[in-house]
């Protein structure tokens, strides 16, 4: 545990410790702490996922969760990967999960692949040396909403229909498909907080690792450091309005208000239905869409 982060939690923090293993229990592959660890540090599970994506074999060298890729412009956007994997051809792939619509604009892809493809070259290498990249977003929800496993994008030309071959690939995965097929079990498995319910034996034990044995201490102080950007922001704004609630009080606060504005704006998008938006989040239907109204969000019509 930091220093930062015991100053930040001060003298509750063994109340907070309470509220963040009652988070971690609760999470899924869908939550990116959780899925960097399982996936950032161990090369068999990612390929167990790059196989099943990529439906072929993949022999992965090198494999790095939550892998900073800093812009080289003064000032420029940089991004954070959730699992920065490289296979033994040289290959970049770039792994991120997505619970909602808020980030998953198409030209996050386009940024992403640029800032992968930029680093791939040294200074006197000629361009046909690039390696080919991969951008993998799974989505909680169905991107393109047409049923499919996967929709895979790439550059052709427009008037003959050929592949453009520039190498540059970008992969969409339906995390609610259901199919009885390699994905459709992968993407149930995604959504169990249990290992034990996992049916993949090797992503259970991996799971297990983070939620219950060796690795529990990482994944605390992972979801700590989650907590405290939430904590510091939510107190920065009480502040502001003149309120004394401060950075403790805005721990669990902080926390369930981001969790609710990504699931009122997944409904509000018709990514989540209401009666699913209001399972996760706990309530009655009458009490989801009271709560998503007040926060000024559109409530869709129940069909």
């Amino acid at each position: 545990m930091s220093g930062e982060t015991k100053e930040v939690f001060g003298s509750n923090y063994g109340q907070n410790d309470v509220i963040i293993n009652g988070l971690i229990e609760k999470m899924t592959l869908f939550d990116d702490n959780l899925m960097s660890l399982v996936f950032g540090q161990n090369i068999e599970t990612t390929e167990l996922l790059l196989r099943v994506i990529m439906e072929r074999d993949i022999k992965v060298i090198d494999v790095r969760g939550q892998d900073e890729l800093k812009n080289p412009v003064i000032g420029g956007r940089c991004i954070t990967l959730d699992v920065h994997a490289i296979d033994v051809d040289g290959r970049h792939i770039d792994i991120e999960v997505q619970i909602n619509a808020e980030g998953s604009h198409v030209k996050r892809a386009r940024y992403h692949s640029s800032m992968m493809d930029a680093r791939m070259l040294e200074e006197g290498q000629e361009f046909k040396e690039i390696k080919d990249s991969y951008v993998i977003f799974i989505y909680d929800h169905d991107k393109f909403r047409k049923g499919l496993p996967f929709y895979h994008i790439q550059r052709r030309v427009d008037e003959t229909g050929e592949a453009f071959g520039d190498g540059s690939h970008i992969i969409y995965v339906n995390g609610r498909y259901e199919g009885n097929d390699d994905i459709g079990r992968m993407m149930r498995d995604f959504h169990q907080c249990r290992p034990e319910l996992i049916k993949s034996e090797t992503l259970s034990k991996a799971v297990a690792y983070y939620k219950e044995k060796e690795g529990r201490g990482a994944m605390s102080e992972a979801v700590r450091k989650y907590a405290m950007e939430y904590a510091k922001e939510y107190g920065e704004e009480q502040r502001r309005e003149g309120m004394k609630a401060g950075i403790e009080t805005g721990i669990e606060t902080g926390i369930q208000t981001g969790r609710r504005t990504e699931i009122f704006l997944s409904v509000q998008d018709g990514d989540y239905s209401v009666n699913r938006g209001a399972e996760k989040l706990g309530m009655s239907v009458d009490e989801f869409e009271k709560s998503m109204s007040e926060a000024g969000y559109r409530v869709p019509e129940l069909v």
